[in-house]
């Protein structure tokens, strides 16, 4: 092997390590798409953004979209099928709007009574939608929901999306056509060296087309134009990304924000969609077996090549309808000339360029420190927290879903996903009015048998989640029974919430059963944080003063604690009681000392420490606890400030 190849090997093992192994984007992909079909709601959910698409970078954008099913768009007027129940039908018009955009107006066979007074008010402007009006009418529906948005407290129009506070979750409600557009029609029969192949193509134009409400810049009818968006077919372009071609990706993604975007009036000018498309083009041109490992190093020096061209001649084709160019008119004369110098100097260091990056700064040791096996585990762990868990009612499709897979990786997703959505269902059952005793009993052991299944989701939160359940029923002796066991499961090679990275003797443990399945090493290596639902059933009566907090995550072992403490209460063992009150104190007064402390992730530690205290009659050091939440919740997100005040009063 030459010097240059090997070079390129040792870059690609470091990317592998940095952005993820193959094995590890596909987990990532699979856990967003088991997401996406578990939260099946009246209207669909597609994650797209960089996070969907599989990279897990500092600073990566989530973008999940609405497919709003009021609406079905149609190409033409004799292409409209007269839909049943509530679907209104909108027709394309294209006439004088830029390439990628068009207006939407209702089909000959809706007359203005068809549609509902409040979406006449709110969208249309006479027989025409409106882009604009429409998304200030789904940002007031989003910003009055909790669902997926309970995490954000403002909502705000970021393009043709809503965006939370932070920017950092994008919520894009879309229209769909079914069929593919005459204007993409060209794209299919595109002269290419062999991707994507034809069974990419048929799956592509099966998927049809979306509409984002945004038009196209300065156009005189901009508020009534919606731009054509081809996500869908981009996302399955990616996932058929080889794993080299995809850390290309990557890598252009790093050097455009991290080095280039250091650089205040270039930040905004080059987008994670540019680099998409451009990634396309080349791919398009381009032989299959120059993307290789041992090859990496030139595929990305060509890939950056590409791009300071396209910024130079300001010419960046759209991937599907080219007579869009993504460029035209995006770069004043300053500005691109200085991003070419920047790229033109970017380019004479190839690949140690990178050193400047946030993520790739330390690429000069190229050293892998962690298994791949190793790197799945956590990354099914990270990911299927990120996802908030699926909610009760995707049991049936998970367990269909489940039965349905074809490999060991995605069997494991859904296994775990499936185990979470266990741990709910029980927490939104409740009894009918006048239930007899018998019916009673049988719900309770219904319930029951899903918090036993829910014990498969990791090493010690399942069974906690039982515990409470238990405790709920009054069952303390049992209750008692499994916190203890859990708690003697939450031992040093385990893998625990905010964790950075894994120990070598975490390392050395799965390498040993590296031939187990990715759910089975998650079950004995992850502990996940209690989390309830808002309305839960199963949660402790204490936690219940204020509606939603216990929709944040709970320290296990201080929620270990702290349910001890409640059942030996209820059985008048008043020494242990006090044992599991200390306990729940030198954890808090440990993660203090040794800088862990994270004031709102653990707001609930001191309302724990708190509400033990008020029970035992230590009110002082009770209010003690309250008015140290109350510091830094701001938004009086807890119930810090109401118990408080009650302890003020007594």
């Amino acid at each position: 092997m030459s010097a240059e190849n090997r070079s390129s090997l040792n870059f690609y093992k470091y990317m592998c390590q940095k952005i993820g192994y193959e094995d590890e984007v596909k987990i990532r992909r699979l856990t967003y798409i088991i997401d996406d079909l578990g939260k099946h709601t009246f209207n669909g959910q597609i994650t797209s953004g960089s996070r969907g698409e599989g990279l897990n970078l500092n600073g990566s954008d989530l973008d999940i979209m609405y497919i709003d099913s009021v609406f079905k768009v149609y190409e033409s007027e004799r292409d409209v099928v007269p839909q049943s129940g509530r679907c209104i039908c909108l027709v394309m018009d294209t006439d004088d709007t830029h390439p990628c955009f068009t207006q939407l107006r209702l089909g000959n066979i809706h007359n203005l009574t068809f549609i509902s007074e409040q979406i006449l008010k709110n969208i249309f402007m006479g027989r025409k939608a409106s882009s604009e009006l429409y998304r200030r009418y789904r940002m007031r529906q989003l910003s009055n929901k909790s669902g997926n948005l309970c995490y954000s407290i403002n909502v705000k129009i970021h393009g043709p999306c809503i965006s939370d506070s932070g920017e950092t979750h994008d919520f894009a409600c879309c229209l769909k056509c079914d069929k593919w557009i005459s204007q993409a029609k060209p794209w299919i029969v595109r002269s290419r060296t062999t991707w994507p192949s034809p069974d990419l193509i048929s799956k592509i134009i099966s998927c049809g087309v979306l509409y984002v409400p945004i038009g196209y810049k300065g156009s005189i009818n901009e508020n009534l134009q919606w731009r054509i968006s081809f996500s869908v077919a981009e996302k399955i372009l990616i996932f058929s990304f080889n794993h080299v071609q995809f850390l290309c990706y990557a890598l252009l993604k790093i050097l455009v924000k991290e080095i280039v975007g250091k650089h205040e009036d270039l930040n905004t000018l080059l987008c994670s969609y540019f680099l998409k498309t451009l990634m396309f083009w080349i791919l398009k041109e381009s032989e299959p077996s120059m993307w290789r490992p041992d090859k990496i190093i030139p595929c990305f020096m060509a890939c950056l090549k590409r791009l300071i061209y396209c910024v130079e001649y300001s010419t960046l084709l759209h991937y599907f309808i080219p007579d869009n160019n993504l460029f035209y008119l995006r770069f004043d004369r300053v500005k691109k000339d200085k991003m070419t110098r920047i790229m033109n100097n970017l380019f004479e260091k190839g690949i140690y360029c990178f050193a400047q990056s946030e993520t790739l700064n330390d690429m000069m040791r190229l050293y892998v420190n962690a298994a791949s096996i190793a790197r799945c585990v956590l990354s099914l762990y990270e990911m299927t927290n990120a996802v908030h868990g699926p909610p009760p009612q995707s049991v049936k499709r998970l367990y269909h879903f489940l039965h349905k897979s074809s490999t060991k990786t995605s069997r494991s997703i859904f296994f775990v996903m499936l185990s979470l959505a266990h741990q709910k269902v029980p927490q939104i059952s409740q009894n009918q009015p006048r239930s007899s005793n018998k019916h009673k009993y049988y719900k309770y052991k219904q319930d029951r048998s899903h918090m036993m299944i829910g014990i498969n989701s990791d090493a010690v939160t399942g069974w906690l989640l039982l515990a409470s359940f238990l405790y709920v029923h009054e069952n303390y002796l049992l209750s008692l029974d499994i916190t203890n066991h859990a708690l003697r499961k939450c031992t040093d090679e385990k893998v625990y919430p905010s964790q950075i990275g894994l120990d070598q003797n975490q390392l050395n443990l799965l390498h040993l059963l590296k031939r187990a399945e990715l759910c089975t090493l998650s079950k004995l290596f992850t502990v996940r944080n209690p989390q309830f639902i808002e309305v839960s059933k199963i949660s402790p009566q204490e936690f219940k003063l204020k509606k939603g907090e216990q929709v944040f995550p709970f320290h296990p072992m201080i929620f270990a604690h702290f349910l001890s403490f409640l059942c030996y209460h209820h059985l008048h063992n008043i020494r242990s009681r006090n044992q599991c009150l200390f306990q729940v104190l030198s954890i808090i007064v440990q993660h203090i000392t040794s800088g862990r402390w994270r004031p709102m992730s653990h707001s609930l530690s001191f309302i724990c420490l708190g509400i033990c205290s008020q029970i035992m009659g230590e009110t002082d050091w009770a209010r003690n606890g309250f008015f140290i939440v109350t510091q830094f919740d701001e938004l009086n997100l807890t119930s810090a400030s109401i118990r408080l005040s009650n302890l003020d009063q007594i």
